[in-house]
């Protein structure tokens, strides 16, 4: 739930980004593009290659930017409908970019075919705690329970991926599998809800 609980902080950081880009003309959804096609292509490009801690560092970086449409869209006078339906799309790009990317480099230089499974495992519980929160608030419900949100997926699995980059054994091993149980969890507590 660290995504909830970290608005306010995020809050503090992109504030004073935010008048200099509405300055400049700069829309929400110029930002969510950008920031979609940066991470995929540093997902692919650089993770799936194999240089996992460079790769990190620049999904990071992009995915980062998700952290200013938002802002950017409500000191323009409020979003669109297109504009989240775009920031959602894209965070599913990004991160099923991330998990493909890890699965690709697992059947390759990182030759690992249970761990190929589990970034997949990955992909496919991290699109399903997507969609259940978004169907349940399709029919009016609240679904906004779970230990591992995006938000915590990014972090570990990144974390992971850099360390790993960095000569750190095991470290995205450890980061897949605490996903694979805690998305898991997260699943079964949205549905649950």
């Amino acid at each position: 739930m660290l995504g909830v609980n970290a608005r306010p902080a995020v809050a503090k950081v992109v504030a004073p980004i935010v008048p200099g880009l509405v300055r400049a003309g700069v829309t929400p959804d110029m930002i969510t593009i950008t920031g979609t096609l940066g991470a995929v292509a540093s997902a692919v490009f650089l993770i799936g290659s194999g240089h996992l801690f460079w790769g990190a560092f620049a999904v990071w970086m992009f995915v980062m930017l998700d952290m200013l449409d938002g802002a950017l869209a409500r000191a323009r006078g409020g979003g669109s409908v297109f504009g989240a339906v775009l920031d959602s799309v894209g965070d599913r790009a990004a991160d099923a970019a991330i998990f493909g990317a890890l699965a690709w480099w697992f059947s390759g230089g990182g030759d690992n075919r249970l761990f190929v499974l589990l970034s997949l495992i990955c992909l496919v519980l991290g699109v399903l705690t997507s969609y259940i929160k978004a169907r349940a608030e399709g029919v009016g419900l609240s679904c906004d329970v779970g230990i591992v949100e995006r938000t915590e997926r990014l972090i570990i699995v990144l974390v992971g991926t850099g360390f790993t980059g960095l000569g750190i054994p095991y470290s995205l091993h450890v980061a897949l599998v605490v996903l694979v149980i805690g998305s898991a969890i997260t699943v079964v507590q949205r549905m649950v809800r």
